[in-house]
């Protein structure tokens, strides 16, 4: 288990939901999926996912299935109603400029330490 905040610099993350404390989340594991319904049939409640996606349906399936961080790659920007709804949601949304698989690698050294 990690802290955000911890993970924030090692995955150099901008915090697109600045009224979320990510000092009051805990990660438990990752998930990496850009399918919608692999995320909601395979990732557990605790999860960061790490994906490209960055449309509102991807907060209804965080929400869903418990995940309370979504790491975007690639330095992906969520749009202004995603980072609304994820706020209303208590679900951090970051991102990283890492490409997604350098970024699931440091996720995963950081959890495993």
């Amino acid at each position: 288990m990690i802290n955000l905040k911890d993970l924030m610099p090692l995955i150099e993350a901008t915090n697109h939901t600045p009224a979320l404390d990510p000092a009051e989340v805990d990660i438990k594991g990752g998930y990496v999926c850009d399918m919608l319904s692999d995320v909601m049939g395979s990732a557990k409640t605790g999860q960061a996912w790490i994906t490209i996606m960055r449309h509102l349906n991807v907060i209804a399936v965080a929400s869903m299935t418990g995940i309370p961080a979504v790491i975007f790659a690639k330095g992906i920007t969520p749009d202004a109603n995603v980072i609304d709804k994820a706020t209303e949601e208590s679900i951090v949304l970051l991102s990283s400029p890492f490409e997604t698989f350098k970024l699931a690698g440091i996720v995963y050294k950081a959890l495993s330490s």
